[in-house]
């Protein structure tokens, strides 16, 4: 039996000079792949566009839709389209020409009038012949009549256009931007015959690791990190600096431009659409090549349309946003262009875009796609990569773990280890534990909450004032309050681990420990990316880095916030683990107790914010020339001899009984300073004459204070080294500093005695030397940013009890504290 709708399309194919024919799709394959050809009709995608054109309603849709109705039956002839596809185009088809004509007379003036807006001349007879024919059935009730054709349409269930519908295939929609998905699954020869020379031209992607690292960049950073940090600095510039930002770009000037101009006009700067429509139309041509699987390439195209419908509102947007981003790619605005572009989505009935941005994803299918991102990066080495490339944007196009760095990557990270952090290979991964610094996060933490109650010390000292800037900065983390500072130490802890796996010179499986324990304690003080990426942001402007020259580094906050704000950052799809009473570090914290005894120190080294450990071969041989250069030590029993002897008298005793006395009797002091200075004098008799210059002019108040301090931090420091060195085990470094602590303890009762007594010590025994003003004032304002914490990294002393002094620190809001602290109710 004849299906009068079929007969009705088989009669309309007469009008393009076709023999009529009650199954219109009944050509041969061949012949109707060919015709397609010569319609200017390569691949399915330009027939989707020809399909919804047909469906705009101007002076030119019935040729259109005459059009569309050929181009279907050789889809389906040539198997494009199923037959039943192609039928339910045929009928919404037939139903639109049925409603805009009042009868077949009316419908093919229409089409005459159409053609000759086209172009059509007096000549046509063909269609001309056609027309008359269909004209005499019509008057004579034969064939499928207008009014027959209305009946058959009124009993055909109605649909929107056969766009797919299914769970999860709604999400493809998206691809419209590019070119209309007909079917699904996608065939390559009949899509995109020529995808994979697209794929390498436009992208550099020549297989599925490649594609798989694109996706996820585009998803993750795209072009919009780039553009939008360059809006957010443009907008605070001056009309100067916007100038000298123009003349920089050299070869991007066309995009500078283009930005310009979207700042002036008041353009919204948005463009996310550009990269996350671009993710679905990769994701599918990764599917069209059998690079990813139809489940990976729904996840990818599903996590592109989550992304759009966290952003955009609606279509409008979605395109205002795309239109931005070609422009800023193309160096040219392309905004006027919009209706001309994108006319046929936003307004043909038809349209794949006639559902709403909102419901391309029913749950299930965003559920799934988000379970698949989080599956991509749920390797803790996520963490480090997405850390890290905060500092290092590049690292960001190496998403996908499977895509090693290459040979200049593995030099830069090599050279980094070596001339910037002194690591090197033979150290193994030992040397990494030295930049854990957990102790520095107990400080900051330590002075923001003392900040936030007005209880920094003064920055007035015995031995002189801080600077107003490192107050001003220091008074500043009154603003961290709320934040714990573990990142600000963490996240360069991920850079050196990243450098560590990029240099290829360390064992993957030995540094993964020191990855997991470093997502481990980030999601311990963290419990998600908001809380981390505010904290980061805050602690990073409040404590700007410097150059070698001094001068403070722009500070990353803008990347941060961005990095917040965009729903695609891989922060927002790393594995964030819950954790409770069971995580890790890195590296051992520190007890506070031995910390503030480490602290005693005090400026003689660099700060010490975690260990000691036993250091490798190549640092101990440095650690050794100074003790020899300094002390004259060379070896464990050398060293602990002279520790004994630090502990039980030290300088300190030097000074009670060889000079002390003369300050009782001042004529005697003098006679003995003309003996020395009357006679050539041996070194030694020129050190003991330079002291009692001292002891007689009282220099750094050395009559007045006592200078153990100079020996309790010579103790420490000299520990220290021992530790280093491994010429002391970890239970007698210990009871070592356990001597120091008590030794403070008993002589002082605070830091800022303890200071005085140290400068004293330091000033009293140095050696002459023609430097030594400079040491002398060096060392002096290096104890007052100490005792100031100004600026807060100079040193600890600000932010702990002194040794058996009452506590006066305020406790700090979160717990990010090093333990041992029984004071505290954390």
């Amino acid at each position: 039996m004849v299906d009068p709708l079929n007969a009705w399309w088989g009669q309309q194919l007469v009008l393009c000079d076709w023999a009529f024919e009650p199954d219109p799709c009944a050509v041969k394959p061949s012949l109707a792949a060919s015709r397609l050809e010569e319609l200017g009709v390569p691949d399915r995608g330009e027939l989707g566009w020809r399909l919804i054109e047909a469906f705009v309603s101007d002076h030119l849709a019935p040729a259109r839709q005459l059009h569309a109705l050929e181009l279907l039956a050789l889809a389906a002839a040539a198997d494009w389209l199923s037959v039943q596809r192609a039928r339910a185009w045929m009928v919404q088809l037939a139903d639109r020409i049925h409603a805009q004509h009042a009868g077949l007379e009316d419908w093919l003036q229409a089409l005459r009038r159409a053609r000759g807006a086209e172009g059509w001349a007096r000549g046509d007879l063909g269609f001309v012949d056609a027309c008359e024919a269909l004209a005499t059935l019509e008057s004579e009730g034969d064939g499928v009549t207008w009014a027959l054709l209305g009946n058959c349409l009124e009993a055909e269930p109605r649909a929107e256009p056969p766009w797919s519908s299914l769970p999860g295939q709604r999400v493809w929609r998206l691809r419209a931007a590019f070119a209309p998905p007909l079917c699904l699954p996608p065939r390559q020869e009949l899509d995109w015959p020529d995808v994979d020379g697209w794929l390498k031209q436009e992208w550099q992607v020549e297989d599925r690791a490649a594609l798989i690292q694109t996706l996820l960049w585009l998803a993750g950073q795209g072009d919009r990190y780039g553009w939008d940090l360059d809006a957010i600095r443009l907008v605070e510039h001056t009309p100067q600096e916007r100038t000298a930002w123009l003349d920089g770009l050299g070869e991007g000037l066309a995009y500078g431009q283009t930005l310009m101009r979207f700042l002036e006009k008041g353009e919204p700067l948005e463009w996310a659409a550009w990269d996350w429509l671009r993710l679905v139309d990769l994701a599918y041509a990764g599917w069209c090549m059998e690079w990813l699987s139809e489940e990976e390439a729904q996840a990818f195209a599903a996590h592109g349309a989550d992304l759009l419908g966290r952003r955009y509102s609606d279509w409008i947007a979605v395109v205002q946003a795309y239109q931005r981003g070609r422009s800023l790619f193309e160096g040219r605005d392309n905004m006027a262009d919009i209706q001309n572009d994108w006319a046929l989505l936003l307004h043909s009935p038809a349209s794949p875009w006639q559902e709403t941005l909102q419901t391309l994803l029913d749950e299930e299918t965003r559920e799934a796609s988000r379970r698949a991102m989080h599956d991509r990066r749920r390797d803790p080495r996520h963490w480090v990569l997405a850390l890290a490339s905060l500092r290092a944007p590049e690292l960001l196009q190496r998403q996908w773990l499977d895509l090693p760095p290459d040979a200049a990557q593995r030099s830069e990270a090599s050279q980094y280890l070596r001339d910037i952090l002194g690591i090197h290979p033979q150290e193994g991964i030992a040397g990494l534990a030295r930049f854990w610094l957990p102790a520095q996060a107990h400080h900051l933490n330590q002075l923001a909450a003392d900040a936030s109650h007005g209880a920094l010390p003064l920055p007035v000292t015995p031995l002189g004032r801080a600077s107003q800037p490192a107050v001003e900065q220091r008074e500043a983390l009154k603003g961290c309050v709320r934040h714990a500072a573990t990142i600000h130490m963490g996240e360069k802890y991920a850079f050196y681990l990243q450098m560590a796996l990029d240099s290829g010179e360390f064992e993957p499986q030995r540094l993964e420990p020191l990855i997991a324990a470093l997502r481990s304690v980030l999601c311990h003080f963290y419990p998600f990316p908001r809380r981390l990426l505010d904290a980061w942001a805050c602690w990073d402007k409040t404590l700007p880095e410097l150059d070698d020259q001094g001068n403070p580094i722009p500070s990353l906050e803008k990347d941060i916030l961005w990095h917040r704000d965009d729903p695609g950052s891989p922060f927002h799809w790393l594995d964030w683990q819950v954790v409770s009473s069971h995580w890790q570090e890195p590296a051992p914290r520190p007890s506070l107790s031995k910390f503030t005894a480490l602290s005693l120190a005090g400026p003689l080294n660099a700060n010490v914010w975690s260990g000691p450990w036993p250091e490798s071969e190549r640092e101990a041989q440095g650690i050794r020339e100074w003790i020899d250069g300094h002390y004259g030590l060379h070896g464990p029993g050398e060293l602990q001899e002279f520790l004994e002897f630090l502990r039980e008298a030290g300088d300190r005793q030097d000074y009670q009984i060889n000079y002390a006395p003369y300050t009782l009797n001042v004529k005697r002091l003098e006679a003995e300073i003309a003996i020395l200075e009357s006679d050539d004098c041996s070194e030694e008799e020129r050190h003991h004459l330079l002291r009692l210059r001292r002891v007689r002019d009282n220099e750094a108040d050395c009559n007045e204070v006592d200078m153990a301090a100079w020996d309790v931090a010579q103790l420490v420091d000299l520990a220290i080294a021992g530790r280093q060195l491994a010429w002391l085990d970890q239970p007698r470094f210990e009871s070592l500093l356990d001597a120091a602590l008590a030794l403070a303890e008993r002589h002082y009762a605070g830091w800022q005695d303890y200071a005085r007594g140290l400068y004293a010590g330091f000033a009293f025994f140095m050696g002459e030397t023609e430097e030594r003003d400079m040491f002398l004032q060096g060392f002096r304002d290096s104890l007052v940013a100490w005792l100031c914490a100004a600026p807060p990294l100079a040193g600890p002393w600000a932010s702990l009890d002194f040794p058996g002094a009452r506590p006066r620190h305020w406790a700090p809001l979160h717990i990010d504290i090093l333990p041992g602290d029984q004071r505290r109710l954390h």
